[in-house]
C-alpha cells in the first residue's frame, strides 16, 4: 500500500466506514506506527493529536472498530478504513460522530418506507391510499400483495417490459406496506437473508 505519510507532516486522515451499512462513522488521523498497529492487531488505532500518543478506538470503552479493509485514495494521502464497530463509535454514545443512527439505508426504498410510516401514522384514509389500506386491515393488505404477485407472474410471461416493471413496482410497494403492517421493515428481511448466506 503506497501511503505518503511523510509529505502529510506525518499524519494522514483516516475515514472510518461501517463495512456493512456503509455509513461513515468517524474521522481520525494516523501515522505510520498507528497504521502498522491497526494492521497487526486488527483493531483501528489512531494517533491522537490531543493526547500525543497512539490511541486504539475502544481501549477504554470497549467499543472497538474491528478492521475489515484499508484502501488509500488516488493521491495516496487519505485512508478509507472499513470496520465492524463494537457498540457506538462516538464518545457521546451516538452510533456515529455525526450523531446519526448506524443502520442500513437503501436510498429511495428507505425513503419510501418512511413515507409509508408517515401516511400510516397520519391515518387520513380519505386522502391517502396507504392509510386506507392500513384502515382495512392485514387481510386486505395481504390480499393486495397476492394480487400484485399474480400480476407480476402474468407479465413475466409476456414481452412487455414496461408492464412487467410497473407490476413489479406495485408488488414491492405493497410488500413494504405488508411488512410495516406486521411490524417489520426491509432491514429485517435482509437480516434473514444474511444469515442464510454461506
Amino acid at each position: 500500500m503506497e501511503i505518503d505519510i511523510k509529505s502529510a507532516h506525518g499524519l494522514i486522515p483516516a475515514i472510518i466506514q461501517d463495512s456493512e451499512t456503509k455509513n461513515v462513522l468517524m474521522l481520525g488521523y494516523m501515522n505510520e506506527e498507528s497504521l502498522q498497529k491497526t494492521i497487526e492487531t486488527q483493531k483501528v488505532t489512531f494517533f491522537s493529536r490531543s493526547k500525543q500518543r497512539l490511541w486504539t478506538k475502544g481501549e477504554e470503552s470497549g467499543n472497538f472498530l474491528n478492521l475489515v479493509s484499508i484502501k488509500n485514495d488516488c493521491d495516496g494521502d487519505t485512508l478509507l478504513i472499513q470496520a465492524k464497530p463494537v457498540g457506538p463509535t462516538c464518545h457521546t454514545g451516538a452510533d456515529t460522530c455525526w450523531q446519526e443512527e448506524n443502520k442500513e439505508n437503501y436510498g429511495f426504498i428507505s425513503h419510501l418506507e418512511n413515507t409509508i410510516k408517515i401516511r400510516r401514522e397520519n391515518a387520513d384514509s380519505e386522502k391517502s391510499y396507504v392509510a386506507s389500506l392500513f384502515e382495512k386491515g392485514i387481510n386486505k393488505i395481504a390480499q393486495k400483495v397476492g394480487e400484485e404477485a399474480v400480476e407480476v407472474v402474468i407479465e413475466a410471461k409476456d414481452d412487455n417490459d414496461d408492464l412487467f416493471l410497473s407490476e413489479s413496482a406495485d408488488l414491492l410497494f405493497h410488500y413494504l406496506i405488508l411488512l410495516q403492517a406486521k411490524g417489520f421493515q426491509l432491514n429485517d428481511v435482509v437480516d434473514v437473508l444474511k444469515k442464510r448466506q454461506k
